[in-house]
């Protein structure tokens, strides 16, 4: 005779965002409360328990570190108390939140989803209850755990997530790297059935510091831009053309702008504009001189929304080179092939 088993409980938090909005003379803006949302996908009865937390109600536009860090602190508190937890968000930042998320709470054993829609949910014609439905039936799963995006059916890897779609439903793509798993007629199929570490807790972190500077490179741009901005930040990422270089043109060159952050430790990290593939910058030789000469780090396959994530993270930790490129290149949550062997 089957045992039955225990329903799942899953502690909803809402944040704001598409999926809660309403309209107004000004645009779109979050109306609808956590518990309200619930009204709109009843059938998460079947599945499992849901109570609901309302953190803040914002455009994700608004959202930043301090906001993640509030997130990450709330999966802390009631992390004993809940099988999984399901954050509703905008969909504009959500790729950023869900990396964050994945550095700030490492090693969980319970799903941490992220979702949001396209559309407000009490439109009748939406994505938002489906995404809402999937989240929670995900979380419900046994083998779900870690931080993740739902949307569109696909489950992605919080760290692998960018939004590359501004109104379509299938807005979020999963970058240099699989699904997670896909949820369809109300099933899950996993593709990455790892584990989390049991001889280990999760791992709750507490500081990030966001005076990180993203620089995007485009033709003809002097060196100088980093020499006016260098007192207000305390590393920089530069999103580079290809592969991964400087230009050796202009008044100030880059080289000389570069050894000025270093020579004051603070980190460089060269990425790439280019979505897929990642950033090699030993490949010519705009890239491998610098890269040799200052010992710049890069971000090679990871996806720009966890390496600025991530570096926020590892600043908050420590500022000592050696530590920062250990603590960079451990991989978390799929979040670089290989970076264990880049250290």
């Amino acid at each position: 005779m089957r045992t039955k088993q225990r329903m799942k409980r899953i502690l909803l938090i809402a944040t704001g965002g598409t999926i809660a909005s309403g309209y107004t003379k000004e645009g779109l803006t979050p109306q609808i409360e956590a518990g309200d949302l619930l009204r709109y996908v009843e059938e998460y009865k079947d599945f499992c328990a849901v109570d609901v937390l309302q953190a803040f109600s914002l455009d994700s536009t608004n959202l930043y570190g301090r906001h993640w860090l509030e997130l990450a602190g709330l999966v802390e508190k009631y992390f004993s108390d809940y099988d999984g937890f399901v954050i509703c968000h905008g969909t504009d930042t959500m790729a950023f939140t869900a990396a964050a998320l994945s550095y700030l709470v490492q090693n969980s054993p319970k799903p941490i989803v992220v979702t949001g829609a396209q559309k407000p949910i009490d439109l009748p014609v939406t994505d938002a209850r489906t995404n809402l439905l999937d989240s929670l039936r995900f979380a419900s799963e046994a083998k779900a755990h870690g931080v993740s995006i739902v949307f569109g059916g696909n489950v992605i890897a919080g760290t692998r997530a960018k939004k590359e779609r501004s109104k379509s439903y299938n807005a979020f793509s999963s970058i240099n790297y699989p699904n997670v798993a896909v949820i369809r007629d109300g099933r899950v199929v996993f593709y990455i059935d790892d584990k989390p570490c049991k001889e280990q807790a999760p791992i709750f972190y507490r500081r990030l510091n966001d005076r990180l500077l993203l620089l995007k490179l485009i033709p003809g741009m002097d060196g100088a831009v980093l020499n006016r901005l260098f007192p207000y930040y305390d590393g920089v990422i530069i999103e580079a053309f290809g592969v991964g270089g400087l230009p050796e043109y202009g008044e100030t060159p880059f080289f000389q702008e570069i050894r000025r952050w270093t020579d004051a430790g603070k980190p460089v990290m060269m990425a790439t504009q280019v979505t897929h593939e990642g950033s090699d910058m030993e490949v010519y030789q705009v890239g491998k001189v610098i890269k040799e000469r200052f010992h710049i780090m890069e971000a090679y396959d990871m996806t720009l929304e966890a390496t600025v994530t991530k570096t926020m993270w590892v600043l908050g930790q420590t500022k000592e080179p050696g530590e920062f490129r250990r603590l960079f290149y451990g991989t978390v949550n799929h979040d670089i092939l290989f970076g264990d062997i880049m250290a």
